[in-house]
């Protein structure tokens, strides 16, 4: 029994020598399932990190009450649909994945409101970046504030050329500036009739529409017009009579002027009831509204200024052939989503807050950092071709942050069988239709 033992036990010795020596193990023998785990753990690529996803804060009013209600409406729609397509995927900064939350107000059409909603946006909301409310006059209220307090604010619905020549430097604007508004109804209406030359201008006394107004008539003057009558009426104003019996009295060829979307509207109403007899009118922010359409036949033949229309023509080989980036989404494809989200045809003002939203996108795209006067070194250097259209900004001590780039177009309500129908008419390499002249 011993002899047995010592056998075995000789044996069990060899076997562990021969396996410390590196004796081979059997190759059907597979590692325990754990090991093979962290084998291939440790073969393995490394994982690349997630980016870090970042939420600023982007603040702005809206006039969801008061006399700016339709335009701002439309204007808000347009951030809200921009929104919706930034923070499906967010924006690449830097390492970053940037997305927006929002702080909004009604700022109830006034510019005590609007002081008081962005210095709340900027104290305590401590919002990151701000985009204006609608219309020149609030949004030069904004403006103050956002200078203020270093943040970059870009606006939209805002015209007038007087906010960006205050030596602001984180300012920087959409739309087309004022003076040219109404200077394309002019050569349309030289293009269209060379021998009318009485035209008579009529406009609200606010910021914007009296600065449309002065340029418009330093224009017409410049091109041989007599201008019979020039005058302005007060915001709020529902009856125009005292306007239009001196408007027959002086019998001008041509009106033009106008305001916003109430009293614009109130006065073409009341100039088709008058059956005053003009060959052209043009009126601004009025007619480009889908709304003004409910007129029915007082809007036929009027004529508005855009700052943009579904028919218009910019496009990726219109922005090679400018020698700028093209960026964001075509023409159609912002058509198609305003209309899928909101039942309605786009207005110019919806385009404008889309507009102001891609902006922002593109200089923190740009700027790779959400530092404000990096995102200011962006803007300064932007110059790009949107379905918007071009968008520039002039960067002197003298006018910073005023856009340089975009243009107006003019729409006019026209007849297609029974159906009133918007057409953009100029300029001739953007018209969908050609021009209703004399006026119905």
């Amino acid at each position: 029994m011993k002899h047995h033992f010592t056998i075995l036990f000789s044996g069990l010795v060899v076997m562990l020598v021969m396996a410390a020596c590196g004796g081979a193990t059997p190759a059907t023998t597979e590692p325990p399932a754990a090991t093979a785990v962290a084998t291939a753990a440790a073969t393995a690529a490394p994982t690349e990190a997630a980016p870090e996803v970042v939420t600023l804060k982007l603040g702005f009013t809206a006039s969801q009450t008061g006399a700016q209600n339709v335009a701002s409406t439309g204007q808000l729609n347009g951030i809200n649909l921009w929104l919706d397509a930034v923070n499906k995927d967010g924006i690449k900064v830097g390492d970053k994945i940037v997305k927006f939350e929002t702080v909004t107000y009604d700022d109830e059409s006034t510019t005590d409101r609007v002081q008081q909603l962005y210095t709340k946006l900027a104290t305590e909301d401590k919002v990151d970046l701000m985009i204006s409310p609608y219309s020149s006059g609030l949004a030069d209220a904004a403006a103050v504030i956002s200078e203020q307090y270093g943040k970059i604010m870009v606006t939209t619905g805002a015209a007038s050329e007087g906010t960006y020549k205050k030596g602001y430097t984180h300012v920087f604007q959409a739309y087309t500036p004022a003076s040219n508004y109404l200077t394309p109804a002019i050569d349309l209406l030289a293009k269209l009739d060379p021998t009318v030359k009485k035209i008579a201008i009529v406009h609200e006394n606010d910021k914007f529409s009296s600065d449309v107004a002065k340029a418009a008539e330093a224009y017409a003057k410049d091109k041989g017009y007599d201008i019979v009558m020039s005058e302005g009426y007060d915001t709020g104003t529902t009856d125009f009579s005292p306007f239009i019996n001196k408007i027959q009295a002086a019998a001008p060829d041509a009106i033009i002027g106008g305001g916003h979307f109430a009293d614009g509207s109130t006065f073409a109403k009341q100039l088709a009831e008058k059956k005053v007899a003009v060959k052209f009118v043009a009126l601004l922010v009025a007619p480009p509204e889908p709304k003004f359409g409910d007129l029915g036949d007082a809007a036929l033949g009027v004529v508005g200024p855009s700052q943009w229309e579904p028919g218009v023509t910019y496009s990726a080989d219109a922005a090679k052939a400018m020698n700028i980036p093209w960026y964001g989404p075509t023409v159609q494809e912002f058509t198609d989503a305003y209309k899928a989200k909101y039942n309605a045809d786009p207005s110019y003002h919806g385009a404008g807050g889309y507009a102001a939203g891609l902006l922002l996108q593109k200089a923190l795209e740009d700027a790779g950092s959400t530092d404000a006067e990096a995102l200011k070194a962006a803007l300064d250097k932007l110059d790009i071709l949107t379905f918007f259209g071009h968008l520039k900004f002039n960067t002197t001590a003298e006018a910073h942050g005023l856009q340089t780039g975009h243009t107006m177009v003019l729409m006019q309500w026209q007849k297609e069988g029974d159906k009133l129908v918007k057409k953009t008419i100029w300029p001739e390499d953007a018209a969908t239709g050609t021009a209703l002249y004399p006026k119905p």
